[in-house]
């Protein structure tokens, strides 16, 4: 029979205490990433409506945050599009359309455009263009 040291072999007890920080800490870290994720809703009290291009100035986005745009279904939506369709108030083909009058959209990283494509409403400034981090 040998001697075993404290401390040492695969049950040791500085052994598990040291998988139990790291799982702990991966976790702590997982949370924070979630909990920082912020809804904004686009246009304030405004809602989604004309005008409201400037909007997201002095905003910092950050790749996770929602985009939340209320408005009327019968008059507006939301549609995705690139930046040559928000430009041009142009929607190009296989856009994402959203009518619900209560759409939620995840930033992803980068650029991110979005416009009514209602006839006249994106050039009376029913768009945002936004930048997540």
């Amino acid at each position: 029979m040998g001697i075993i040291k404290v401390g040492e072999g695969r049950g040791s007890a500085v052994g598990r205490a040291v998988v139990v920080a790291a799982v702990i800490g991966l976790v702590m870290m997982s949370q924070f990433e979630s909990v920082e994720a912020v809804v904004y809703v686009v246009g304030d009290s405004r809602g989604w409506t004309f005008n409201v291009q400037d909007w997201p100035k002095g905003k910092r986005f950050r790749a996770g945050d929602i985009l939340k745009f209320n408005y009327n279904p019968t008059f507006h939506n939301v549609v995705v599009v690139n930046q040559v369709g928000y430009a041009s108030c142009r929607t190009p083909a296989g856009a994402k359309v959203y009518k619900s009058g209560s759409d939620q959209i995840k930033l992803p990283k980068g650029k991110s455009f979005f416009i009514c494509n209602f006839p006249g409403h994106c050039e009376s400034g029913m768009k945002i263009a936004v930048d997540a981090l």
